[in-house]
């Protein structure tokens, strides 16, 4: 039986483990979140073991993330949230990563293609930005619903559609992610399989498929970038009520 583009997104029980009568199983989806975290915990480590004054090729790798996150952070959300590094860096790392890891040729699982998995890490985000907001303003955090200088006769259909636009933050920040890791790795698959098919014919497509590849990669980082660019952005707000 031939398997479907979509096949490649199945989870698969790898340890089925039931407790109090609920499914927890150790899934092919679990084993790459925790290599994703192995992942990013070996790049860290190797590469700042020496931690010499002039960088080798590995430190320099790792300094240059590190520098990138903090400058992004800088930028979207000002000094005030210096404080929130360690989780916009681990939260940029883990989906780069996650991302890269579901790239790799047979082997690789893309859980990042699932919206329950980009949903949790979206919601938490959501969260927690919203905890922060309240925590420094109080209830002064809803003033990030007034648009400033509006019309008084437009504010309650404007506050609503401000509310409105707010709570659906986790929603766009999931799908986004999770329907540009879907939507490449279908391509790729489909595309892929069209190259296999034309046998000694498809080596000219072959080099399309490299080019596809190549894209993947970009977007693979791109989509760590904006889902972390993005969460800067709603740390903003919440700090400076913007």
């Amino acid at each position: 039986m031939v398997e479907g583009p979509l096949a490649q997104f199945e989870i698969t029980t790898l340890i089925p483990i039931t407790i109090g009568g609920h499914d927890v199983s150790f899934t092919n989806s679990s084993l790459f979140m925790a290599l994703a975290v192995l992942g990013v915990m070996f790049f860290m480590v190797a590469g700042m073991r020496k931690g010499s004054l002039v960088p080798g090729r590995w430190q320099l790798c790792v300094e240059v993330c590190y520098e990138f996150v903090a400058n992004m952070l800088h930028d979207a959300a000002g000094r005030d949230a210096r404080k929130y590094f360690p989780f916009i860096f681990t939260l940029f790392m883990f989906i780069l990563f996650a991302n890269l890891l579901g790239l790799v040729p047979f082997v690789g699982f893309a859980f990042t293609s699932h919206i329950i998995v980009t949903f949790a890490m979206a919601i938490f985000v959501f969260v927690g930005v919203t905890l922060i907001g309240l925590a420094k303003h109080g209830f002064k955090f809803f003033n990030l619903f007034i648009p400033k200088g509006a019309p008084k006769a437009l504010l309650p259909l404007l506050v609503v559609i401000e509310i409105v636009s707010y709570l659906t933050r986790p929603i766009s920040l999931s799908v986004r992610l999770f329907a540009n890791m879907v939507a490449g790795h279908t391509m790729l698959e489909v595309f892929g399989g069209f190259v296999v098919a034309l046998g000694v014919f498809g080596v000219a497509p072959f080099a399309f498929i490299v080019v596809l590849i190549s894209l993947e990669l970009l977007v693979a980082v791109l989509q760590a970038y904006v889902f972390a660019i993005l969460t800067c952005l709603y740390l903003n707000d919440a700090l400076n009520l913007h």
